[in-house]
């Protein structure tokens, strides 16, 4: 004898595949389309006394917007309201509900999942995702807002390393003053992320210290004491909100920001000198402009062909010798981040002094300048290690974020997006 071990549902129901609900009917619509009649399976309880009903008071026909099954599909819910029939209930009616369709929703739960995975997980924009599933904007940014009703609190997330970093909320502005001069407006928010995993923990507006000092401040006294270091690139806004808030957390510069400003130095002493010796900008004719990128690379990666091209450029377009000065004090920026212990670091940065005094340009005395008043949060970063790459790495997917939508107009929806992919990729 053969015994059915399989579902228990029939063949509609299995393949609609709702979870406590079975289908009753299906039609086709003369449109083309199609018309899938439901009903519940679910005990009805009285939500006030939690007494299973057994007399059905009445019956109506509710349309649900549903997930697309094999094409555009049309969901009525025959909907029941029953008799609550216990005494002691004041409740005498009510209609039925359940997990897919809670009371009061015209959508079912798993097509509000369906449509939150396709914006944060897919990547895809809510204006394309609610032309796929045949909604509208408004009930896709409806289930975006739920979920991230549900994120956990800042406060509960257990950091102990932090990083901060800006990135450029929108593209530049110009604006006409009341004067009549035209005035440049950047709108920048930051970015501050667990450096332990990555996951974006608030976006503020501005890149000053009153707008972090101001987030920091809403953390409670328990979050900021666990906070040991925090790496931020060399703003002195990010360090007196710091110094401010989270007083006893060691600050790490970043070694990449760090790093730029040397090459940084080598790209201005360049363009000087080109001016200077030329009169003009550099030209592709100009060995220091044709191989600019070359001297922005670390001596440790190049070649021998590639140190033939660098000496074959100090040779001939650096009469002054100044380019090759900013070049060896870049270096020696470099070998001094490369240090392991604090000894080695204070013997580079002498080094490194020695080089800019030397050298006698404003620009190695304004890098070496720098070093100094940043010397403690170097001494951290060498220590530590700490560094922004997870800040960088977040604010590279903010930048995916906004190229998906074309930009963003309500900061809000921008913040809860960001936080929402940014929790996924963590549990991920």
């Amino acid at each position: 004898m053969h015994e059915n071990t399989g579902s228990q549902r029939d063949a509609a129901s299995t393949i609609f595949n709702l979870p406590n609900y079975r289908v009753t009917d299906a039609v086709d619509l003369l449109d083309g389309g199609r018309r899938v009649v439901i009903a519940s399976t679910v005990p009805p309880g009285c939500p006030s006394c939690g007494v299973l009903a057994i007399k059905v008071h009445s019956r109506r026909s509710q349309q649900v917007r549903d997930v697309p099954v094999a094409g555009a599909v049309e969901v009525v819910w025959a909907k029941r309201r029953w008799f609550c029939l216990e005494p002691a209930c004041a409740r005498r009616t009510f209609w039925e509900a359940t997990d897919q369709v809670p009371h009061r929703a015209r959508s079912t739960t798993r097509l509000w999942d369906q449509v939150v995975s396709a914006v944060i997980t897919s990547g895809r924009a809510a204006s394309e995702v609610a032309r796929a599933h045949g909604v509208s904007w408004w009930l896709v940014q409806a289930a975006l807002a739920a979920a991230a009703v549900v994120l956990p609190d800042v406060d509960d997330v257990p950091v102990t390393r932090l990083g901060i970093d800006e990135h450029r909320y929108r593209s530049v502005r110009w604006f006409r003053t009341d004067e009549g001069a035209w005035k440049r407006f950047e709108p920048w928010m930051t970015t501050l992320v667990d450096l332990a995993t990555g996951q974006v923990l608030g976006i503020v507006d501005g890149r000053d210290s009153t707008a972090v000092g101001h987030w920091l401040a809403q953390r409670s006294d328990a979050w900021r004491e666990r906070i040991e270091i925090v790496a931020i690139d060399p703003s002195a806004a990010f360090r007196k909100a710091l110094r401010t808030y989270l007083p006893r957390a060691a600050v790490s510069v970043d070694k990449f920001h760090l790093v730029k400003l040397g090459n940084d130095v080598v790209t201005t002493v360049r363009q000087r000198l080109a001016r200077a010796h030329h009169g003009r900008r550099g030209r592709k004719d100009d060995p220091a402009w044709a191989h600019r990128m070359l001297l922005l690379c670390g001596a440790d990666t190049l070649t021998p062909k590639a140190w033939n091209r660098l000496e074959t450029v100090f040779r001939t377009d650096d009469p002054t010798d100044e380019l090759s000065a900013a070049w060896g004090i870049k270096e020696q920026l470099r070998r001094l981040l490369a240090t392991d212990t604090l000894a080695q670091a204070w013997d580079e940065r002498m080094r490194m002094g020695y080089f800019a005094q030397i050298a006698n340009m404003p620009e190695a005395t304004k890098l070496y300048d720098t070093i100094v008043t940043w010397w403690d949060a170097i001494e951290v970063l060498v220590v530590t290690g700490a560094i922004t790459a997870r800040v960088e790495a977040a604010n590279t997917g903010i930048k995916n974020i906004k190229r998906t939508g074309r930009g963003f107009r309500n900061p809000e929806n921008y913040r809860m997006r960001i936080l929402l992919a940014s929790a996924a990729r963590t549990v991920a």
